[in-house]
């Protein structure tokens, strides 16, 4: 293996055939140990040392050092995480109601102001009711988990996030995978399941890629072959849609969307999730969802400047203005400097470098060294053939801090490509 170590990743030792399943794979941990997959690795898991604001210090696994970077891998979009008024509302919650809410929502964990944050986000949904997770993974397992069961289908996209994946696989259902964003292919995999009890599951905004759900089309295949209809809206919630509902309201189909996810750490600034549909679906789910029955409520000091987030994102558009023209900004600039960014059409915008790991690491690794914290995405997060880096864009972004981060890519990426 130490001649081409580098041609292995995580998807070659997925199978573990140790004779005990509290040990890895030996050949894992020859692998893991080999200094070049070290140095890759230590990219991940980088002490932030403050708030991940924009401008940011991280303890760096590079070198031990401490640094101050721009920091664009944060999902903090809307910069509502460290907004002032959301932190001394968490904070008044926190003097109310203490840390935690100390119990599973069903037994004793259910606090007046989770009744409230699920009634005001089923409001800016316009669904019926919603349903509150501590995480947003243990939302789409749950909700999956908890609608399909054996002998039912979902059909989702190939580039769905993998927790929903989870979620189908936890339910037992069959899970069919069609083309990224094709209607013939989604049209093929409803053939299979007609008369079938059938969910179709898509993203909002691909998270590695940036692209949207062509959903118009998506839903009109839904109505014609009788399948209900999942968004995970976790990278579109409070940026797309005149109201910052997503891209369900971009489109202008949401009272066609039947459940409608949401996670609450990315664009809200917090922590947990959220799904959204009718009353009686939601009524339902409390009885099967098992991480919103077996976990502990969401901490109520974070409930409390969740709810401080969604008045403030919602009671004008200034902050999603401001993201959409840094988003225009660095978009324009990435675009004269011939960067691939793949069909972006979110602020999640991709910079595709290609099937060169060892390229990527020394790129990362220089972009670090020269203040720039942007992570290297590696296979199999994305196709062997498409590695690349991933701008998260925040409204909190200035010019100067753009135009630093272009000269940075510039430099890096551009200069070291020739």
């Amino acid at each position: 293996m130490s001649d081409n170590i580098l041609n292995f990743s995580l998807a070659d030792f997925f199978f573990n055939d140790s004779p005990s399943v509290l040990n890895p794979p030996s050949d894992f941990e020859e692998w893991m140990g080999h200094p070049a997959v070290q140095r890759g690795f230590s990219f991940y898991e980088q002490e932030l040392l403050e708030a991940p604001r924009v401008s940011t210090r991280i303890r760096s696994n590079l070198d031990g050092k401490e640094r101050r970077i721009i920091n664009l891998t944060s999902y903090n979009y809307l910069g509502l995480s460290t907004h002032p008024e959301v932190i001394q509302a968490a904070k008044d919650a926190l003097d109310k109601y203490g840390l935690g809410s100390s119990g599973a929502p069903l037994l004793s964990g259910t606090l007046d102001i989770h009744v409230e944050l699920a009634q005001k986000l089923a409001e800016f949904k316009k669904k019926e009711d919603c349903l509150l997770f501590s995480s947003g993974l243990g939302a789409n397992v749950g909700t999956i988990q908890g609608l399909l069961r054996k002998g039912d289908y979902m059909v989702v996209d190939e580039k769905i996030h993998k927790s929903i994946i989870d979620g189908g696989t936890l339910s037992g259902a069959k899970m069919l995978f069609f083309d990224h964003n094709s209607m013939d292919s989604l049209q093929m995999m409803l053939e299979k399941t007609k008369g079938k009890r059938t969910l179709v599951a898509v993203e909002g905004v691909y998270s590695m890629d940036g692209d949207l759900p062509r959903l118009p089309e998506i839903l009109d295949l839904c109505d014609e072959y009788g399948a209900g209809s999942y968004v995970d809206e976790a990278h579109s919630t409070l940026m797309f849609g005149a109201n910052g509902r997503g891209v369900a309201e971009h489109f202008g189909v949401e009272d066609r969307v039947g459940i409608s996810f949401g996670t609450l750490s990315k664009s809200f600034g917090g922590v947990g999730g959220f799904v959204c549909g009718s009353k009686p679906i939601i009524r339902y789910l409390k009885g099967y969802a098992s991480p919103w029955n077996f976990s502990c409520a969401p901490s109520p000091a974070v409930s409390g400047g969740l709810l401080k987030a969604l008045e403030i994102a919602t009671r004008d558009s200034s902050l999603r203005d401001k993201l959409w023209k840094n988003v225009t900004y660095l978009k324009n600039g990435l675009n004269r400097l011939g960067l691939d960014m793949g069909e972006s059409e979110s602020q999640v915008i991709p910079i595709i470098i290609g099937a060169d790991g060892a390229k990527l690491m020394r790129f990362a690794a220089a972009m670090q060294t020269r203040g720039l914290f942007l992570q290297p995405v590696d296979f199999p997060a994305v196709p062997a053939h498409a590695r690349r880096f991933r701008i998260s864009v925040s409204s909190q972004l200035t010019q100067a801090e753009m135009d630093e981060t272009l000269n940075i890519i510039e430099d890096v990426i551009v200069k070291g490509k020739e």
